[in-house]
């Protein structure tokens, strides 16, 4: 192997990382509303404080994206 040879190996190394190193996904629940944040914040609390009690943390194993669309 001659030093460009090493030099490509090194990169795409650095570059896929380490193996074994996969993330596992996690799920993503959708949040829909047409109305506000502000409206539905202790909707919104409510629904992560029951996820919690399942066992589910958003940021660690689950991910939650709102939607809102404010009366529009």
């Amino acid at each position: 192997m001659d030093r460009r040879e090493l030099l490509v190996l090194l990169a795409a190394r650095s570059i896929a990382g380490p193996a074994g190193a996969q993330q596992k996904a996690i799920p993503v629940i959708g949040f829909l509303s047409s109305g506000s944040a502000e409206l539905f914040a202790p909707v919104a609390a409510a629904f992560r404080d029951r996820l919690g009690e399942a066992g589910y943390v958003e940021g660690r194993n689950v991910d939650i994206e709102f939607a809102w669309a404010a009366g529009r």
